[in-house]
């Protein structure tokens, strides 16, 4: 019995940080807004009348470190955003302002401050359905 429950205890770790996204970032999503330091309204996808997107990263273990939020579209970097890491726990947002016309896949990257990338999130930002319904009426 002794023996199990250190095992146990190996098993609850490894599980819990299996579901991190990277051995540093415990959550890194998209969002419509971040209030008190936590993202608000966590999406997949976006409609191009949403305009502005967020990225929240949680960051563990990286203090004295930098990184950097590389907003990519149509494989060209639209923004990097970098930030100081200084506590054990260090949470960080970047947002972009996307035209209405820039549908399609977007990805960041957090890269480190040696250039290596981290973690990679892409999101879809599409047409509005509303727009659709106008323009399928107008013809």
């Amino acid at each position: 019995m002794k023996k199990i429950i250190p095992l146990l205890w190996v098993f609850i770790a490894q599980s819990a940080l299996a579901a991190w996204p990277h051995q540093n970032i415990s959550q890194a999503v998209f969002a419509t807004s971040v209030v008190d330091r936590q993202p608000v309204e966590i999406i997949t996808e976006a409609q191009d009348s949403l305009g502005k997107i967020y990225f929240f990263t949680n960051v563990r273990q990286l203090s004295g470190d930098r990184i950097t939020h590389r907003w990519i579209y149509q494989n060209k970097t639209k923004a990097e955003i970098s930030f100081d890491i200084k506590g054990d726990r260090w949470r960080v947002w970047s947002s972009k302002n996307i035209w209405h016309t820039w549908t399609g896949k977007w990805t960041v990257e957090v890269v480190d401050q040696l250039g290596k990338v981290l973690l990679v999130k892409t999101i879809n930002f599409g047409k509005s359905t509303a727009q659709e319904s106008a323009r399928n009426k107008d013809e």
